[in-house]
């Protein structure tokens, strides 16, 4: 595809990617908060709906309050990272338009009928429509929130795994076959319920923090205890939700992007009974020479946990990194190609391609322009390999994926005890409390006796700064599972189609780098105000009615 290969400065190659990279990170601090919020608050307003205890009331539109802030903030981050597309990755937009338009109209559908108009009636209607009306309002400005991500995640899971498309020749141009393909694709599927389950977590926490403080200044007592509780049952069933998911888009990892499930277990050489790595000494700044490693130095595994996450199968056969750059046999029998190999088969079908257009253009008959149509669609599959010079280069880099897993399920897991020991203690749940107070006693966590607390909620002080603390912890591992979803597509834009240095647009880096620069301040400033705004309006507390 010759017309793609122009004389893009690689500087631009890597100011665009870091200034996307910059855009989707602090995009993705405040998308989380929004969807989480928006599950406590509803949870609020219908209790106030069943009961009508104005106590109720008060709480939903405390917490409203925070997630209007949050959301306004989401959305101004979101429309640039839209605008990019456009602006540094135009050759990308060109050729998958027709594909990855199509969600991301849907979600600007969505964004700005839904979510605008609930939004609108949640915050101002309380005293103007009924109160059942009022609570669908709410539930339904989460849902079209929630439903945004669908679409965000279809068109970013079809990168991962392009489906329901097929390249037509004289267009030069992916042009979407099946729309229901594209949009409940297994991998946008998993990837749609793990994204927002993490973000209830998110926001689990982020209620838990602030109804915390609010406890250890004393005030706010009821809105902080019912807070928790709410807070507590969303954060345990988002974080055991969060983990089968997780296993789910494991094992969509392994079929359908084997090498990146191999730079995250830093796995050189595969095979059966594989274990999972706990930890192990990689660098994190220097790309591992893979060619001549076995094992990381120092590595602590789980026998055979790998092979059960990627094939169900404690025996099951995971390839690693050099058996996917060498090709190896499959355990069904069939072989896949080396990378040199997928790299000869990629440069047959942009030969195919250039015969078939020059061939067209100079009224070649039909049978000479179905034979190239047929060789062009039998390497088709490849095609993206065609433009890579170096096998190595289709390896991601294997310290960041390593390490940001390991974040990501370290702190998942972490948090999953926590909202198992929260959830004992703050429904006090017989005689399973009674033993978990004891055993937390033992081991110095809990006092020896009720006497022994000074507070007004029965836990230590300190507990309230574990849920603070808890909060960029559990931002840390977010972002660090979006490092794995990003760095492990590493090289491609699109999986296996179009790599980076293709997708990007021919501008000047020094423009790009300066608005990198810009976007740095202006989104750091964005973030600022944020926190600035939402810790005043937690000072500030909720406004009890008459």
């Amino acid at each position: 595809m010759n017309d793609l290969l122009l004389n893009i400065d690689a500087g631009s190659i890597d100011w665009a990617r870091a200034q996307f990279a910059l855009t989707a990170i602090y995009h993705w601090l405040f998308v989380p908060l929004t969807l989480g919020l928006a599950v406590i608050m509803g949870i609020a307003e219908t209790c106030w709906y069943r009961t009508r205890d104005t106590f109720w009331r008060d709480t939903a539109q405390f917490w409203q309050r925070l997630f209007g802030i949050n959301f306004a903030m989401g959305v101004a981050t979101g429309i640039i990272l839209e605008f990019e597309f456009g602006t540094n990755w135009s050759n990308y937009s060109w050729f998958v338009g027709d594909i990855f338009g199509a969600p991301l109209a849907i979600e600007g559908i969505v964004a700005f009928f839904m979510e605008s108009t609930f939004v609108a009636v949640m915050y101002f209607g309380w005293k103007k429509v009924s109160p059942g009306f009022h609570l669908a309002s709410t539930w339904l400005t989460g849902l079209g929130a929630t439903i945004s991500a669908w679409w965000i995640l279809v068109a970013n899971a079809w990168m991962q795994y392009p489906v329901g498309c097929a390249f037509n020749a004289d267009t030069m141009r992916n042009e979407m076959v099946s729309f229901l393909d594209v949009a409940l694709s297994p991998f946008a599927v998993g990837k749609f319920f793990h994204t927002v389950i993490s973000a209830w977590i998110i926001g689990a926490v982020f209620v838990m923090a602030v109804s915390c403080w609010y406890l250890m200044k004393r005030r706010e007592v009821r809105l902080a205890k019912e807070s928790i509780k709410i807070a507590t049952i969303v954060g345990l069933i988002a974080t055991l939700g969060a983990a089968f998911t997780g296993h789910v888009s494991g094992q969509q990892v392994a079929k359908y992007q084997p090498m990146k499930l191999a730079a995250m277990e830093a796995l050189y050489n595969g095979g059966e009974d594989v274990g999972l790595t706990v930890v192990a000494w990689v660098n994190p700044f220097v790309q591992p020479d893979y060619q001549s490693m076995k094992d990381a130095p120092l590595r602590i595994e789980m026998p055979n946990a790998l092979s059960i996450m990627a094939t169900n199968d404690p025996h099951g056969y995971v390839p690693g990194i050099n058996d996917l750059l060498n090709g190896y046999v499959k355990p069904d029998g069939t072989r896949e190609p080396s990378v040199d190999e997928k790299i000869e088969r990629g440069q047959k079908a942009i030969s195919a391609l250039a015969d078939y257009r020059k061939a067209k253009k100079e009224g070649a008959d039909e049978a000479t322009l179905n034979a190239q149509l047929k060789t062009l669609n039998e390497n088709m599959p490849y095609f993206g390999y065609g433009y890579v010079k170096d096998k190595k280069d289709v390896v991601p880099y294997v310290p960041v994926n390593f390490w940001a897993f390991r974040i990501m399920v370290g702190v998942g897991c972490l948090l999953i005890v926590y909202f198992v020991i929260m959830t004992i203690l703050s429904f006090r749940i017989p005689y399973v409390s009674v033993i978990t107070r004891r055993l937390l006693a033992t081991f110095g966590v809990l006092p020896e006796t009720d006497a022994d607390i000074h507070d007004i909620s029965g836990l230590p002080s300190w507990h309230y700064w574990a849920a603070i603390v808890l909060v960029p912890l559990a931002y840390i591992a977010s972002e660090s599972g979006w490092l794995v979803a990003e760095f492990g597509r590493q090289p491609w834009t699109i999986q296996d189609m179009l790599p980076t240095w293709i997708g990007v647009s021919d501008i000047n880096g020094t423009s790009v780098a300066l608005t990198f620069f810009l976007f740095l301040f202006l989104f750091t400033l964005m973030l600022a105000v944020e926190v600035s705004i939402l810790l005043r309006q937690i000072k500030k507390g909720p406004e009890y009615s008459n």
